[in-house]
């Protein structure tokens, strides 16, 4: 088991977060699907039953989808995997602020291979999402007089027992200044270039993140198990990399593409992702493989 908790801070709001990460959700999807690939959307429903984090939260929206995903993994796994080994099944509880998601591949490893993600928004006292059953206008004077954010400093926001603590290993994301490859660098995507023309925020350069305002930083907890003698800690730690590899890029296309989703309403975003469904069963099997590739492939 390998545990890593990646705290992200981002110039945003909680609330604003919740638009473009849904936004950005739906349009990386159709970007990762084509030729046989991608991710095939079986339910997006409201759910009510079951509780996360101790039970603070307990209802929200429920997404299960499957990734079919050959040119994802490395080749050394390609050459050994059988048939329905690179499928993997993704269940997502969207409590906001916090959300869950459990990956699994049942078609073969079973209870073998688990990947947890456990996610923890947080920001202003103002954001109505860290504050329910509060009206914002009751937070004017605190916020004008004290700016309240989140810049990923918090110890424990995930309630860990100490043992789970001795094993996190804590990595900061800062979308401005780490470097990502060259085959995931795009122009259009970098937010040391991108200035919002509707909200002014950007570019990010330098200390950014001691400057801001508004400021909040996701904070994920990701709990990896692969089970598979002699290949455990190669993977975990790929799987572990590739993920940071994934909220990197994803983090700076939710900046980059702001002007894109900020001022929908979650209204406008349940038809974006229900639209997206169709293109998705419909981009699946035609065209060309799409998207971030392994790697070292």
């Amino acid at each position: 088991m390998l545990i890593k908790e990646f705290r992200v801070t981002l110039p945003l709001t909680v609330d604003e977060y919740q638009v473009g990460q849904l936004y950005s959700v739906a349009e990386a999807s159709k970007n990762e699907t084509g030729g046989g690939e991608g991710i095939e959307v079986l339910k997006n429903e409201p759910f009510d039953d079951h509780p996360l984090l101790g039970g603070k939260y307990n209802k929200g929206q429920y997404t299960y989808k499957i990734y079919h995903l050959a040119s994802k993994v490395p080749a050394y796994i390609r050459l050994m995997a059988p048939k329905g080994a690179l499928e993997i099944h993704e269940e997502a509880w969207n409590a906001y602020p916090y959300c869950k998601t459990v990956i699994t591949n049942p078609n073969y490893m079973k209870d073998k291979f688990i990947i947890s993600i456990e996610t923890l928004h947080v920001g202003d006292a103002g954001d109505s999402n860290n504050n329910p059953g509060y009206m914002k206008e009751n937070f004017t004077i605190l916020i004008e007089s004290y700016h309240i954010g989140d810049k990923g400093d918090k110890e424990n926001v995930h309630e860990l027992p100490p043992e789970k603590l001795k094993q996190r290993e804590v990595v900061h994301i800062d979308i401005g200044n780490d470097p990502v490859s060259t085959g995931d660098y795009k122009k259009d995507e970098d937010p040391t270039l991108f200035k919002s023309e509707k909200t002014g925020r950007g570019p990010l350069t330098g200390k950014w993140i001691e400057k801001v305002e508004p400021v909040m930083t996701c904070y994920k907890l990701v709990t990896v198990e692969f089970k598979w003698f002699g290949l455990q800690t190669r993977v975990e730690n790929f799987i572990q990399k590739s993920e940071r590899r994934l909220f990197t890029n994803f983090h700076r296309q939710v900046f980059c593409w702001m002007d894109r989703w900020h001022g929908l309403t979650m209204e406008d975003i349940r038809e974006i992702e229900e639209k997206t469904k169709e293109e998705l069963d419909k981009q699946r099997n035609v065209g060309q493989v799409r998207g971030m590739k392994a790697d070292g492939d």
